[in-house]
């Protein structure tokens, strides 16, 4: 039984993985419909928050049948990490977790993120002071090390569990290796076997099946997956993992499906975000949505062209009634 302090996530959690502009609250909330058992926000700027930015403040809505969830926050100096702290618990969520494992330049480039593999020292003296100043159990999701002349993942993840955090999350990738090459599940696997661990090991990083996940616990042996890329157009993912976990075949979705769950996340977003946005923001979800399908550049090219709600819904009709022939 996997847990975070007394959370319990069952046997092997299904970890929807934190993605920037992707894991807002309708997302989330889908996923968590379609067999996720694990939430956790998109990652929020220390600094926004403790200046109150609103954009950064909204990140940190859910809703309840959500939980477990965890808010997931950034930044390079102690300070405003602590003062953030508040923030956050104001929010109630079930813990904080901290990313120490972005790689992108706007983060990393600064110190955040996985730039802080580079400085240990104070990548581990900013979580101790976060533990113990914390009224909710802490998290942290990382990488194997910054480059490859030194992966130090297997003796990072013991130093954090000995400055109190409660479990910790391993993309298989260093910081330059960005998103390129295939992640190396295989520390992930030395960090899970360490004996002296005793916090859970949740393992990421290029999980695009129910297969490969199944066959990433039975070869790591590790608490729990987190599954990012793959669940964008496809939040069935997660069930399909639980019914092959059950020995069961899993069920694909149909093409009505497919426009039945995409639109459901379009009026989501529309009563989230209000319609301009959210039609803008949904056309990097389209394609996903719709991957695979035969002869569908004819609905691609207007999906990501229209500017009002009642044009996306006419075509979504379209690619039903096209489809269903």
């Amino acid at each position: 039984m996997a847990k975070i302090g007394n959370i319990e996530l069952g046997e092997f959690p299904l970890i929807l993985s934190p993605m920037d502009d992707v894991t807002d609250l309708p997302f989330r909330q889908l996923c968590k419909r379609h067999g996720a058992d694990l939430l956790i926000s998109e990652f929020i700027a220390s600094e926004a928050l403790i200046r109150d930015a609103e954009k950064s403040r909204r990140k940190m809505l859910f809703a309840d049948f959500e939980r477990p969830i965890g808010i997931q926050v950034f930044g390079n100096e102690e300070d405003a990490m602590l003062r953030c702290i508040d923030v956050v618990a104001e929010a109630q969520p079930d813990f904080i977790d901290i990313n120490w494992g972005c790689p992108v330049r706007k983060v990393a480039g600064k110190g955040g993120g996985s730039g802080m593999l580079k400085d240990i020292p104070k990548l581990l003296k900013i979580t101790a002071a976060i533990v113990r100043n914390s009224p909710l159990p802490v998290t942290v999701k990382t990488r194997l090390g910054y480059d490859d002349s030194e992966k130090p993942i297997v003796t990072l993840a013991e130093q954090l569990q000995d400055v109190g955090v409660a479990a910790v999350s391993i993309h298989g990738r260093t910081k330059t290796q960005m998103y390129r090459g295939e992640a190396d599940w295989t520390l992930i696997g030395e960090t899970k076997a360490n004996p002296r661990l005793r916090i859970p090991v949740f393992g990421n990083g290029d999980i695009t099946t129910p297969l490969q996940a199944l066959e990433a616990r039975r070869r790591y042996g590790v608490d729990g997956i987190l599954i990012g890329r793959a669940a964008i157009g496809n939040p069935w993912i997660f069930e399909q993992t639980k019914q092959l976990m059950q020995n069961q075949t899993p069920l694909s979705p149909s093409v009505a499906d497919r426009v039945e769950v995409c639109r459901q996340h379009l009026m989501a977003e529309v009563d989230f975000k209000g319609e301009r946005q959210a039609i803008f923001e949904m056309r990097k979800h389209y394609g996903a949505y719709f991957r695979g399908l035969f002869d569908f550049k004819q609905f691609r090219i207007p999906l990501v062209s229209v500017t009002t709600l009642a044009e996306v819904n006419t075509i979504l009709d379209r690619i039903t009634g096209h489809y269903a022939q």
